[in-house]
């Protein structure tokens, strides 16, 4: 009877597990710009991750010499002298996730302070010398050697690289055409595809190169908010990350025309063949969808094939597959079990990935749309047939030995839909039972069950790098393992598990990585550039400091089990009650702990308190309160953007002034605090070139630049700005903002007030 039932119970794991095949080889490069040096040390592990996860498997970034060049026989690549300069971190990130290191270590660098290249002539002597320091960083992390550095750009560099793929099309993911465009590079099959503006830029404040705004936007914001415009970046990954190595294969071949058809103006379809795998590129440039038969020629018998039904939405494009093999030598790696004549015809919908497993084939598609594949096979399957998890009918033909299957249209990310077909029942097979997620730096135990006690006793487990694992037995069929995942791994990351016998993989499983619990605080302030925030870390949040204030801390377990947690907080002239609380949360749940903290002695200004969770976890996070007097205004400094120089600010209850110590004191934000509105622009106001020394003086700040100084004082919500010469161009005007207004008032070249304006309701 369990014989009998074991295909659909496996059918349905496969579905649960999302296993995917390994990345492709280098035939064809897919990479995103990441500039490290634009973005907050902090959330490079975060948006690395979310690269590795959509499917990008290489990562561009420039080196730029005059960052990490302090003095000229200074080199800072550790993060000593700014957190953004840790190149040697970020390289172990790339390591960590497994991703490729694609770097250009010499200037020009678009956007950058003088291009990237140092102060003063840059001759042959310093130039020598700039490339040995890096090609000493570079070296020893080299593919060569197991690290991820895998092509190094230009002639100067001495590291032993593969040769970079070329031409390289660059792709702004912002472009509105990048879709489009990337598919056409696609199509050539040739070089490599980067694509760039992917990520929100952040620069270090005196760094932009002449008028440049301080903030760049991105297809992702700095918060990891993800708009439309990545969905060309996205739809790319997930499809090259098992095409890339047959596109240097395809060759384009003529497209037969149904009898007086014509394609509609703006439409254009390309058939790419080769061996195991063939293509069908639609490109619609038109205003309007397609929805038409397609004729293409069969790479098989070389007769014409009619695909039925293609949907290409306005402005949008498809990549069908045809003629797609189900052997080994196809987009499935590990389908030896299928003869060489067994094939997939052709698909309505982009074809991602194919996997066999305990003779299941699983297929992952994109389908915004309903369509349909159809499957040339030796012998008749097994079934069930599920689509989306659900079980659905599909078409056999005895005669031709051809399966059609329906594909559901999806509203996922991506449109991404999982189908599978039982193709046999498997005379052996091992799965995982119920496994979503391993929990970092804990022991997780994970339930396998296999077809018999003989396969289950031949059975070994595969694990990634530095996790370990013990084996128990449970019954004849079943055994628990405990997994420990190692502590350095990364949240959101996913780990590879695969259960074998005999050196034949019967069960995979990729699941996402949780650090034990992620914490919060829910009022922490934000910086602004324009309308786009950076959460500050350490996260800090304003308390008045005579009658206190609440801290909302909130966590979240990210375990499958409930979990119980004590917090404790504690700070340098502080009183934080209670001293101590416990709190029970359930699987996958979140719950807040209210904190209340009061200043001792009337002290004002940041200060620094550890918050320590301990229980189901073990963590001892930094977090700041900045003290504001009930009535009054406090003048406070920390690197909120994570450049390695000051911020300064003005804080009253009312609102908060933010200045850079650098760009002759920019003026960076200016908020009312209730509603978190800014009225400065992106570019701020009043940016120089250079640094400025800044001193604070009770509810204001003295700036000294090169020739002049400049005293800002807030009062309430209003700024008053007096500067010994006169003040440099703004581009602010009045504006309102809901109930909120903002006035400015210049009584002299070198004095102005800006004044934020609540109206009565």
């Amino acid at each position: 009877m369990r014989a009998a039932v074991l295909p659909a119970m496996a059918l349905l794991l496969v579905f649960g597990s999302s296993a995917v095949a390994a990345p492709p080889g280098p035939e064809y490069v897919q990479a995103v710009e990441f500039p490290y040096y634009l973005y907050p040390r902090t959330l490079w592990e975060r948006e690395l991750v979310w690269l590795k996860t959509i499917g990008v498997d290489t990562v561009e970034f420039s080196v730029p010499w005059n960052w990490h060049q302090i003095e000229p026989d200074d080199f800072d690549f550790s993060g000593r002298t700014s957190p953004r300069r840790d190149l040697a971190g970020f390289i172990k990130i790339l390591r960590k996730l497994g991703l490729r290191g694609w770097v250009r270590p010499m200037p020009p660098i678009a956007g950058w302070l003088n291009n990237g290249w140092p102060a003063g002539a840059a001759d042959r002597a310093t130039q020598k010398a700039w490339l040995k320091e890096l090609d000493d960083l570079l070296a020893p992390q080299t593919e060569k050697h197991g690290g991820p550095i895998a092509f190094v750009e230009g002639r100067e560099s001495t590291v032993e690289v593969a040769s970079l793929p070329s031409p390289v099309t660059t792709i702004s993911a912002t472009d509105p055409a990048a879709l489009m465009r990337s598919r056409e590079a696609l199509a050539s099959g040739r070089g490599a595809l980067l694509w760039v503006n992917v990520e929100t830029a952040l620069y270090p404040a005196g760094w932009e190169s002449g008028a440049t705004a301080l903030s760049r936007p991105g297809a992702v914001d700095l918060n990891g908010q993800e708009r439309t415009s990545t969905t060309g970046l996205r739809r790319d990954a997930a499809l090259l990350r098992n095409w890339s190595r047959f596109l240097e294969t395809l060759q384009s071949v003529f497209v037969p025309k149904l009898p007086a058809h014509k394609l509609p103006a703006g439409v254009r379809i390309s058939e790419l063949v080769s061996a195991p795998v063939s293509a069908v590129s639609v490109l619609n440039r038109s205003k309007t969808a397609f929805h038409d038969d397609l004729l293409v020629r069969d790479p098989v018998t070389r007769h014409p094939l009619t695909i039925p039904g293609v949907s290409v939405p306005a402005g949008d494009s498809l990549w069908l597959p045809l003629n797609a093999s189900l052997g080994a030598d196809g987009l499935c790696r590990e389908c030896s079990n299928f003869s060489s004549a067994e094939r997939l015809v052709y698909a309505t919908a982009e074809l991602l990935t194919v996997e066999f497993e305990n003779g299941i084939l699983a297929m992952e598609f994109a389908a915004p749309e309903p369509a349909e594949v159809i499957l040339q096979l030796a012998r008749e399957p097994v079934g069930p047939y599920l689509a989306a998890g659900k079980p659905t009918k599909f078409d056999w033909d005895e005669k031709t030995l051809r399966a059609r299957l329906t594909v559901p249209a999806s509203k996922a990310a991506g449109n991404r839909v999982r189908v599978g077909l039982a193709i046999e029942e498997p005379e052996t097979s091992a799965f995982f039972n119920d496994l979503h997620r391993l929990t970092i730096g804990q022991k997780n135990l994970v339930s396998t069950v296999y077809s018999s006690a003989d396969v289950a006793s031949r059975s070994r487990l595969r694990v990634p790098e530095g996790f370990t694992f013990t084996a128990s037995n449970k019954s004849p069929n079943e055994i628990d393992y405990t997994i420990a995942v190692p502590p350095d791994a990364l949240h959101g990351d996913f780990a590879p598990l695969t259960l074998e016998a005999d050196g034949v993989p019967l069960g995979r499983a990729r699941v996402q990585l949780f650090r034990p619990a992620s914490i919060r605080l829910t009022q922490a302030l934000s910086l602004h550039f324009g309308q786009s925030r950076l959460a500050v870390e350490p996260p800090a949040v304003p308390v008045e400091t005579k009658g206190g204030s609440n801290l909302e801390i909130v966590i979240r377990n990210n375990s499958p089990q409930i979990q119980t947690y004590q917090v404790q907080a504690a700070g340098e002239g502080l009183e934080i009650l209670p001293a101590k609380t416990e709190i029970s949360i359930g699987a996958l749940d979140e719950r807040p702990v209210s904190l209340r903290a009061f200043g001792i002695d009337g002290v004002t200004g940041l200060r620094d308190f550890r918050l320590h969770v301990t229980g189901a976890t073990d963590v001892e996070l930094p977090m700041r309160v900045v003290l504001l007097p009930r009535a009054g205004t406090v003048a406070w400094t920390a690197d909120l953007d994570g450049d390695g120089s000051p911020e300064w600010v003005l804080e009253s209850p009312k609102a908060r002034a933010v200045f850079s110590s650098r760009d002759g004191g920019r003026w960076m934000e200016f908020t009312w605090k209730d509603t978190d509105t800014n009225f400065l622009p992106v570019e701020g106001a009043f940016a120089q070139t250079g640094p400025v020394e800044v001193h604070p003086n009770g509810d204001s700040l003295e700036f000294a630049g090169s020739g002049w100084t400049r005293t800002v004082r807030l009062t309430d919500a209003s700024l008053t700005i007096q500067q010994t010469t006169s003040l440099p161009p703004d581009s602010l005007m009045p504006q309102t903002s809901g109930n909120l207004s903002f006035a400015i008032k210049r009584s002299s070249p070198g004095s102005a007030v800006y004044e934020i304006q609540q109206k009565a309701q």
